[in-house]
């Protein structure tokens, strides 16, 4: 009876001991088990070493390196012809909306409000610049149908143009909370397609003030004086020579021209997206005369981001240079809006402030053309 219980208890320990060494075979042969079965199941912190994460799908790169390497805008392969839909984040979207919501805006803001600001204390302090010898009654034509035309197209196309362009900018920010939502859209809606169509009429006035007056507007030894005693506008019975066009409103002119020729390109690119390449061909340009730090690949994408924010910069600064031109046509000096209002000037206006355009028109010693004629009863 002894002997037959100690043999089955010696069954019994050998069988467990069977047992246990093919439960340490079957975890040796078998390591990816365990793992199997923790699939689910949160992975205690240092199950992670070294930089692996477990299971190997993202080789050694933790989740954190991946998603940073997509948020920068990494460029990855697809199998269709748009390559850029390789792009899962673009990054450079937000580099842009800052620029635009901050320095463009902000700084854009005190240009054009810095410039009324300027033009508010000069009247302050100068009052309006008035024909110091009295009008003559006499007149003499300056511009004729053709000049009033290309000036007149040109200016109510800017204005209408900057009106639009600066209800895009700020609209959201300034004009939602007073006009509303609803009201503010309607006219960006319809500002939108006044903003495009009128793109182009205002490149025929300035193309066409550039045919008509650019041989006027050649710099001379004259406007050098005239800059430096500020065209008379700061003093009395100081008026510095000039021809047909003074250094200030020379100065206007090619604002317009250069300024003009830059919105019309940047504004040929945000209409026609993706089919220009006027950044890149510039950065390569500059690359090649030796100007380092500047994107050798610019995207499309890219294009359409350096469009937008130029665009709105130099419309702006465009803004305020005219905001200048306007008073000066207008309260700003008496005489001087008759030019593009009529057409004709008066001429003691025209001796005082173009003293040599009146001699080579009147075929004049230029200090007969300067002497004011009587003025008028």
């Amino acid at each position: 009876m002894i002997r037959r219980t100690m043999t089955a208890w010696r069954g019994l320990v050998a069988t467990l001991f069977v047992a246990l060494l093919l439960c340490g075979a079957s975890l040796v042969l078998a390591p990816g088990a365990e793992a199997q079965q923790d699939q689910g199941r949160a992975v205690a912190p240092d199950s992670v070493t070294g930089g692996a994460v477990p299971g190997g799908s993202l080789g050694v790169d933790s989740d954190s390196d991946f998603w940073r390497a997509v948020r920068r805008g990494v460029q990855g392969t697809v199998s269709i012809p748009d390559k850029q839909a390789g792009v899962l984040v673009e990054s450079g979207g937000d580099t842009w909306q800052q620029l635009r919501d901050g320095p463009l805006k902000v700084y854009g803001a005190w240009v054009v409000l810095g410039m009324l600001a300027l033009l508010a204390l000069f009247f302050v302090l100068r009052g309006r610049i008035m024909i110091e010898s009295g009008k003559a009654g006499r007149t003499v034509e300056r511009f004729d149908d053709v000049d009033r035309f290309a000036h007149w197209l040109t200016a109510v196309s800017f204005i209408l143009l900057a009106l639009t362009g600066m209800w895009l900018l700020w609209g959201r920010d300034i004009l939602i909370p007073l006009v509303g939502g609803e009201a503010y859209a309607l006219v960006a809606y319809w500002g939108k397609y006044v903003h495009n169509f009128l793109a182009f009429s205002f490149v025929v006035g300035f193309v066409l003030m550039f045919a008509l007056w650019v041989g006027d507007n050649i710099p001379n030894r004259h406007d050098l004086v005239w800059l430096a005693k500020g065209g008379g506008l700061f003093s009395k019975h100081s008026h510095p020579h000039s021809r047909k066009f003074n250094a200030g409103q020379k100065l206007i002119f090619w604002a317009v021209i250069l300024g003009g020729l830059s919105l019309t390109l940047s504004g040929i690119g945000l209409m026609f997206p993706f089919e220009t390449a006027m950044w890149g061909k510039t950065f390569a340009l500059l690359g090649d005369i030796g100007i380092q730090g500047l994107p050798s690949d610019v995207t499309p994408r890219m294009e359409m981001q350096f469009n937008s924010i130029w665009h709105g910069a130099v419309g702006l600064v465009m803004i305020a240079i005219i905001m200048a031109h306007i008073y000066l046509g207008t309260v700003g000096m008496e005489g001087a809006f008759d030019a593009m209002g009529s057409g004709r000037v008066d001429e003691n206006w025209a001796r005082e402030h173009h003293d040599l355009w009146v001699a080579d028109l009147r075929d004049e010693p230029v200090e007969q053309a300067r002497r004011p004629l009587p003025a008028a009863e």
